[in-house]
């Protein structure tokens, strides 16, 4: 069935990659599948400064709404709107629209029934409207039935459907691809260290991430507090908040080795500018920008499992460096300072990296969709 051009609705929250890693994943997958099919974009919103434009139909509510209400418009207006004229609905969005559902966060079920909960906390989810709806929506979501499928974007998300909605639910992994920048790229390097008031000399240490709190910066910036004064923290997609959070962290000592970016669509440079990259997060079903800054051959320190879902994709040592815990910030420090000073580990995880890289590319990632799509596609 692949052979013929597929009219594909691609539903989701918010089309564009600065909004996070889960959007950056529907981006790039509907890159690749739209040189060879019809793509149309159903979503609340759809980033104008995204190089990719494909036909798009609004979805947005009112924004006075709660957010459960918003949610519930949602999925409603999503399965009405992609019910007829489409070969495949491929959403990831909680609700029942989608023939292939790519599920990227930690499911409802298994944080409010599965997951350990003080007495009155989930006594009141019983009754509580907000965690009732999305708790319906996910159970039609991952529900058996003919021409559908049920995707995870990891094996740790896996594990949690099956906990949650039992061991027969079967639920295909279908990790993150990246795609190598172009050489051109690497010139930008010292114009952009420049314009953040850096040298060479320096020694720049990335994260990026839409909520930085929840992504280890506390634990970034404990480690940086620990190391030499040249070595420096870039957070890219941070706001005001992060802004605050590092002035007043150990009464602002570190904000002038720290520069927080606003969410960019443009984060290649940033990457290109950077020696190592840090992702000591608390929660990440797979983790997109420690495999986005391998392909930047760049070496990487991240959160072990179950904090880091891509964890389980490298080799600690030789791939990237593991901590024990997302909040080690002496160990973190005591990584950054090999990488710093071992010439030879930081080519072997460069080359590692790499070797990663090749393993997670969006040619491969796409056509597993479209097999997925094959067998929708014969059922029905």
């Amino acid at each position: 069935m692949t052979e013929s051009r597929l009219k594909i609705a691609f539903v989701v929250d918010r089309f564009g990659a600065r909004f996070g890693g889960a959007e950056a994943y529907g981006v790039a997958l509907m890159r690749e599948l739209a040189v060879d099919h019809d793509i149309t974009v159903f979503a609340r919103e759809y980033d104008e400064a995204c190089d990719l434009r494909l036909p798009y139909v609004s979805l947005r509510s009112w924004a006075g709404w709660p957010s459960w209400v918003r949610v519930l418009l949602f999925a409603v207006r999503a399965r009405a709107a992609t019910r007829h004229g489409f070969d495949i609905v491929h959403s990831h969005m909680n609700g029942y629209c989608g023939n292939v559902e790519v599920v990227h966060v930690t499911p409802v079920r298994y944080n409010w029934r599965v997951r350990k909960l003080p007495f009155l906390k989930l006594a009141l989810s019983y009754i509580s409207p907000r965690v009732q709806t999305y708790l319906g929506l996910e159970r039609r979501r991952v529900a058996v039935k003919n021409s559908h499928r049920t995707v995870a974007v990891s094996d740790l998300i896996a594990n949690q459907l099956r906990q949650a909605y039992g061991s027969g639910l079967q639920a295909p992994v279908i990790p993150p691809g990246v795609t190598r920048p172009p050489d051109s790229i690497a010139a930008e390097r010292d114009a952009t260290r420049t314009a953040l008031g850096w040298s060479d000399a320096d020694r720049v240490c990335l994260l990026v991430a839409r909520n930085p709190l929840r992504k280890g910066l506390p634990t970034a910036l404990k480690a940086l507090a620990v190391l030499p004064a040249h070595v420096k923290l870039l957070i890219v997609g941070g706001n005001a908040g992060t802004r605050e959070f590092v002035l007043k962290f150990n009464g602002g000592e570190l904000f002038d080795r720290v520069r927080v970016i606003d969410a960019t669509p443009d984060v290649g440079k940033y990457y290109a500018a950077a020696d190592v990259y840090v992702h000591p997060t608390l929660n990440d079903s797979f983790g997109m920008a420690p495999l986005e800054a391998m392909s930047f051959s760049l070496p990487v320190v991240l959160s072990p499992q179950p904090w880091c879902g891509f964890a389980q994709y490298v080799s600690h040592g030789t791939e990237a460096l593991v901590l024990s815990d997302p909040e080690n910030a002496s160990q973190l420090a005591e990584y950054l300072r090999a990488i710093d000073g071992d010439a030879d580990l930081r080519a072997r995880l460069v080359r590692g990296g790499s070797d990663v890289v090749d393993r997670h590319s969006w040619d491969e990632v796409a056509r597993r969709y479209l097999e997925l799509y094959r067998e929708v596609l014969a059922e029905r």
